[in-house]
């Protein structure tokens, strides 16, 4: 009986071996087929180019080459009517008169607050060094009027001797 057991055994782990390998076969089977499919779809799909049309390439080119031409002291390139009025009882004509307004300041703004922090840091530097002089010149006096007593307590004690 013990020999028919190991045998029994043997063919209970032989098939269940061999159904395992049977279902991975068949989940590889099923993921390449779900990769071919989806390949297949993703084929399918085809991206149509937007078909312009020469007009629209030529009105595209032209704002483009009006707004490279711009720079900072030109005027802004809309136009305006002479005597339109804007809030605050200002004409716009007057508005474009200033270029200022449509010039960037960042650097020129960064540059100063630069040069003001300098400044700054120079002043509060020579205020430091002048106040550590003060301090150095009292305390060499502190210094010496310290050696006199001492220098005086000294006498009196020989002369009391």
């Amino acid at each position: 009986e013990e020999d028919l057991l190991s045998d029994v055994c043997r063919e209970v782990v032989q098939k269940w071996s061999e159904s395992q390998t049977v279902d991975a076969r068949e989940e590889k089977e099923d993921e390449l087929q779900a990769i071919a499919s989806m390949m297949e779809k993703q084929a399918r799909i085809v991206v149509k180019p937007k078909e312009i049309s020469q007009e629209e390439k030529q009105r595209k080119a032209a704002l483009l080459a009006q707004y490279a031409n711009v720079t900072d002291e030109e005027e802004y390139p809309f136009p305006v009517p002479r005597e339109t009025r804007c809030f605050g009882g200002h004409t716009l004509s007057a508005l474009n008169s200033l270029p200022a307004l449509f010039r960037n300041t960042n650097v020129e703004d960064v540059l100063n607050a630069r040069k003001l922090e300098r400044e700054q840091l120079r002043d509060e530097f020579q205020k430091k060094k002048e106040q550590d002089k003060l301090q150095r010149e009292k305390d060499k006096l502190a210094k010496q009027e310290r050696k006199e007593k001492e220098k005086k307590r000294t006498q009196k004690g020989e002369r009391k001797r």
